[in-house]
């Protein structure tokens, strides 16, 4: 199990989880900060400049998910993790990598009141910093992130147990969280646990649309970026029918007929994925008040909409929005579509 806390730069998580390691039988102590140092050696540092945060790159957050996986197998127990994570999506991908691992994560907010905790950011000190340039960088980093912070509280405070350690002592606020896990009021997160392939797999997604063209994208809680209704062909399965299902498990839509196909694409291996192919399915248009049977019957999805193909540019990940495009290329020329990556071939 992984007790998640949560909270802006500065508010004391770091200090609380050593207090919590000794609160919670057979817990280890797993700072994800050494993975984003470890990466400063190992990238070139042109990709490093790429970005402006470790957590902008998708090894760091690979590496907390399998770093987390290796640590449990070695000792096993629980791994108190003090993180800051501000975007949804980062949230998304490494507690969705952890589920599919089949590793629950119990999900707190260390919440510090914004006077305080600007207060404690002036006073910080940085164990080992003796360039005052340097620590003047580092805190101004923490002040810089309290905006980023303040607007993220909607989406954690919805998903984290929240902690209040406005004016608890590091020792007061690890029993706090201590005691919300003992009594599971911090619950284990509801996310799906869906292990990772181990070879190419076959996926088969289903397009919906609405009256005026828009198409329907939905938005896991398990991975990043939004994508269309569907999922994986099992054994045995016909894809067309396995869309429909599909369609019928995650929004509560039952399509009467399977639906006809538009681009068969050919997705490469990409470590640490696998790839395979990918199948688009034309659902048709809902019809009149359709949209008021799409429910979300389960935890992995958070949302849904309908957007244009200019909207969804801006939501599916680059290999989804290029299938997405040629299969609408697809519907409107009654034609099916080879893909390969993305792009037509043959």
């Amino acid at each position: 199990m992984i007790v998640w806390i949560n909270g802006a730069f500065g508010a004391g998580k770091t200090s609380a989880a050593r207090e919590l390691i000794d609160l919670i039988p057979n817990s280890t102590f797993y700072d994800p900060e050494v993975i984003g140092a470890g990466l400063g050696q190992l990238l070139p540092a042109k990709r490093l400049a790429e970005v402006g945060d470790y957590q902008d790159l998708p090894i760091w957050r690979r590496m907390v998910v399998d770093t987390a996986a290796a640590l449990l197998a070695e000792v096993p127990g629980v791994l108190v993790v003090p993180m800051t994570l501000l975007r949804q999506e980062y949230r998304d991908e490494i507690f969705g990598g952890l589920a599919s691992r089949r590793i629950p994560v119990r999900h707190v907010l260390l919440q510090v009141e914004e006077t305080i905790l600007r207060t404690r950011i002036a006073a910080r000190e940085e164990p080992g910093m003796t360039d005052a340039d340097t620590e003047a960088r580092v805190r101004r980093w923490a002040y810089d992130h309290i905006e980023p912070y303040l607007a993220a509280l909607d989406w954690i405070t919805g998903d984290a147990h929240v902690v209040d350690g406005s004016h608890r002592t590091p020792h007061e606020t690890a029993e706090q969280i201590a005691r919300a896990v003992r009594s599971g009021a911090a619950p284990v997160c509801d996310i799906v646990q869906t292990p990772p392939p181990a070879a190419e797999t076959l996926a088969a997604g289903v397009l919906l649309f609405d009256a005026d063209g828009r198409v329907l994208l939905v938005d896991p809680t398990y991975k990043p970026g939004w994508e269309f209704p569907g999922g994986v062909v099992e054994s045995g399965e016909a894809p067309a029918r396995a869309g429909v299902r599909e369609v019928a498990e995650e929004i509560g839509i039952r399509l009467g007929q399977p639906p006809r196909l538009l681009v068969v694409d050919w997705e490469p291996p990409r470590p640490p994925g696998f790839g395979g192919l990918r199948m688009l399915f034309d659902g048709g248009q809902l019809e009149d008040g359709g949209a008021d049977r799409v429910l979300l019957p389960g935890p992995e999805l958070r949302a849904w909409r309908f957007v244009t193909e200019e909207e969804a540019a801006g939501l599916l990940p680059p290999d989804r929005y290029a299938r997405l495009r040629w299969a609408l290329r697809a519907r409107e020329r009654g034609t099916v579509l080879n893909l390969e990556d993305g792009v037509p071939v043959g």
